[in-house]
């Protein structure tokens, strides 16, 4: 029997979400329940949830309870709860905390041979039996009166092993301090402009931090590209106060930190080094590349560089783009389970479905905060999101319809006929500072010359992509051609549009972070303030270029999924000739 027929949500049996987009409190009940359900479809009348088991641990360690999410759904459906559903909500979320890893009590009987640092219990006798018969983890627990033994080294592997079993555990040991590093926030940055944290950066460090006791200190902060992640690890770093390993995606990556570091806070020069492959330095605040990390001499080789991670006495690790942890980081970081961690991501879609591995060895995901919420408040810019869909030129329909999938969609990337809409959006928007952004080297370079532009690929050097960057960050020029090597962590407050002209098939990740390049807040130079910028001129454009009835249209179909999660609505122009 129906509710109210204005609800915009259906609850079904299978834990999947039915959210009908066109009635009134669609939005609400969207923000509602991104906590606990993740976006799976998103057609243009009804977008698909789901309640994974995963969700409802993230929502579990957030601090909602089955009952929170059933108040939420009760409030927002248009037939009646599914009866028993709330029964498995908690069931499932009942799991989360169950089993425990603490400290081992130091009037613990060792068992011969086995240096017992740390003990799994649990309250839930059927819980310690299911461990005892599990057997890929024997070589890790060993079962004693109080639980089961683990060494210190096995911290991460026993918590990831578990998770897949289902059980996701609540870490409860002791961390180790770190070298204490004296870290303070200036009120007036380097460039002399007053600054303070703004409000949600302050809530997402403090909610990782949580209260210095058992279980918490470690997880993942969710906030959109161009909100100011790094500024969270920097309130963390000031208030643990400890020698800090920073890893992020790139040189530029690094380097902005370094920038932000310095501009930011009290550190000086000397207490920063850069450890890339252009320089391989280690001082009490290190921040490196997960490329150096995961290089060796040879393909079934030792990593060198993972020595940085035994370097210092690191208080804290800080995974920049966690979404994009290589599987060798993980190893690593599975060992380094006594060290606080924050991860920092805009979105934890990880395309090889690794969103479990995040969990249990970074931790979970302890703040969110939808992208349109910090839109409406001006913290980000208001995207315009437009589809541009184009046909292929006749004389390419054979070659495609007779091509390899691979090729099917690099012909449709690569359509000649794309240029045109280029120079047309680049010649209508005289007052932007744009990105044209794509995938194949031959398609930019064609662009560049096209446009008059300057191109950054990655075969251009490291101080020429440097250079270019600072001279469109000082508007010396108001457009660049530029492929993924953008996607991550540059900095370019000023961008303002960007054109997409290909992409990496149908990743949601890369969307996100493409999107992220033109949402720094607009009208003050992107400078930091305590205050959001006015709705009315803090304005981004987003343009996707797709070919009609080729494999890119589906792709790219995938791609804006993660955006209409976040709440934006895409427009979508079809182009004759």
């Amino acid at each position: 029997m129906a509710l109210d027929p204005l609800n915009p949500l259906i609850v079904q049996n299978d834990h999947t979400l039915l959210l009908d987009v066109h009635v009134p409190k669609a939005e609400a009940a969207r923000a509602a329940i991104i906590p606990f359900a993740e976006l799976e479809k998103s057609p243009d009348h009804i977008h698909t949830y789901r309640i994974t088991p995963l969700s409802l641990w993230n929502a579990a360690s957030a601090g909602f309870s089955p009952q929170d999410i059933i108040t939420v759904l009760r409030a927002y459906t248009r037939y009646e709860v599914p009866p028993g559903i709330g029964a498995v909500f908690f069931h499932t979320m009942a799991r989360y905390g169950k089993i425990r890893l603490i400290a081992a009590p130091l009037d613990t009987e060792p068992v011969p041979g086995l240096p017992e640092e740390l003990l799994l219990v649990s309250d839930d006798p059927a819980a310690l039996m299911e461990i005892e018969a599990a057997h890929g983890l024997a070589q890790y627990a060993h079962k004693t009166p109080q639980g089961f033994s683990l060494h210190l080294r096995d911290r991460g592997k026993i918590k990831w092993e578990l998770i897949k079993l289902g059980w996701p555990v609540k870490d409860e040991a002791p961390f180790v301090p770190g070298e204490p590093l004296d870290i303070g926030i200036r009120r007036i940055s380097a460039a002399g402009i007053p600054f303070a944290p703004r409000p949600y950066q302050d809530e997402a460090a403090q909610a990782v931090l949580g209260n210095y006791g058992p279980g918490t200190g470690y997880g993942v902060a969710a906030l959109p590209c161009g909100s100011g992640k790094t500024l969270v690890g920097i309130i963390l770093m000031s208030r643990l106060k400890t020698h800090t390993l920073i890893l992020t995606a790139s040189i530029a990556a690094v380097r902005q930190w370094i920038r932000e570091l310095l501009d930011k806070t009290d550190l000086t020069q000397e207490q920063i080094a850069e450890y890339t492959g252009d320089v391989k330095s280690v001082a009490p605040v290190t921040v490196a590349t997960y490329q150096i990390l995961t290089w060796r001499p040879h393909k079934t080789g030792d990593f060198p560089h993972f020595r940085l991670f035994r370097e210092r006495s690191w208080g804290l690790i800080i995974y920049d783009e966690v979404q994009l942890l290589p599987a060798p980081v993980f190893r690593i970081t599975a060992e380094l389970q006594a060290v606080r961690r924050l991860g920092l991501t805009a979105t934890l879609v990880r395309e090889d479905g690794a969103e479990d591995a995040v969990f249990s060895l970074i931790g979970p995901k302890r703040y969110d905060v939808p992208w349109k919420d910090l839109e409406i408040k001006g913290w980000i810019a208001q995207a315009m999101c437009t589809e541009i869909r184009l046909d292929l030129p006749k004389p390419l329909k054979i070659p495609y319809a007779v091509a390899s999938s691979r090729e099917k969609y690099r012909i449709a990337s690569e359509n000649p006929l794309k240029a045109g809409i280029v120079q047309y959006l680049v010649d209508t928007h005289r007052a932007e500072q744009i990105l044209v952004i794509g995938q194949y080297l031959d398609q930019l370079a064609s662009l560049a010359k096209l446009l008059k532009a300057p191109l950054i690929t990655g075969k251009t050097p490291q101080g020429q992509r440097e250079t270019l960057y600072d001279a469109f960050r000082k508007s010396q020029f108001r457009l660049i051609v530029v492929s993924k090597v953008a996607n991550y962590a540059i900095d370019l407050p000023d961008a303002s549009m960007a054109i997409q002209v290909s992409g990496s098939f149908g990743s949601r990740q890369e969307e996100a972070q493409r999107l992220g390049r033109i949402l720094r807040p607009k009208g003050r130079g992107g400078s930091p303030s305590q205050d959001p910028y006015p709705q009315g001129r803090n304005k981004a454009y987003f343009y996707t270029l797709v070919s009609r009835s080729t494999v890119e249209e589906r792709f790219a179909a995938n791609r804006q999924q993660f955006l209409v999660e976040q709440g934006y609505t895409y427009t979508i122009q079809e182009w004759a000739g």
